[in-house]
């Protein structure tokens, strides 16, 4: 399975010398691809459950470059950055189909138009997750955090709260995905 050592050598590369760290990225990780495999056999959407795994487990590899002291990020670049150099991670080893996965997660996805207008350290293009195994890890993403009570799931109310913050287009964006990804 040269995908999953793939993502194992990744990990004990970039993160060797953070193993608090590697826990946290790697848990959440975890919590993130079960629940976006659960939510393919549910709904049937019919993913190869193995690029589900992979997906799963590589979209959040760049917070090493990041400085996040809560969650013992000790990079140097802004948070919002993680999804992009993940992405640069993943282009520098076989792993770079899984690159936009990466650059389209934050959020419910960002707009040339938010970045420009936010002024955001970001290639100003759109940045939307597109497939449905990108929509899918988008969306599923939002339910665990890295900083916060783990292995908590949030609830969707929660996350609409958060997503307010990033505006009102945003928060549209995730209710799109949650209403084709709920499980009822």
């Amino acid at each position: 399975m040269k995908g999953v050592l793939d993502i194992n050598w990744l990990y004990f590369k970039n993160y060797s010398d953070n193993p608090e760290l590697r826990r946290i990225v790697i848990r959440h990780s975890e919590l993130v691809t079960k629940k976006a495999l659960e939510i393919n056999r549910l709904k049937g959407l019919g993913l190869d459950p193995k690029e589900i795994y992979i997906a799963g487990m590589v979209h959040d590899i760049g917070v090493v470059k990041c400085y996040a002291p809560d969650i013992h990020a000790r990079g140097n670049l802004p948070y919002l950055l993680h999804g992009l150099e993940g992405s640069k991670m993943l282009h520098a080893t076989g792993l770079s189909k899984y690159s936009k996965i990466c650059l389209t997660h934050t959020g419910a996805g960002i707009t040339a138009d938010e970045i420009k207008e936010k002024n955001l350290p970001l290639p100003v293009k759109d940045l939307l997750p597109e497939s449905l195994l990108e929509k899918l890890i988008c969306y599923v993403d939002k339910f665990y955090s890295k900083s916060h009570d783990l292995e908590r799931e949030k609830s969707v109310e929660e996350i609409e709260e958060q997503m307010k913050k990033f505006g009102q287009e945003s928060l549209k964006r995730f209710r799109q995905l949650h209403e084709q990804f709920k499980v009822s």
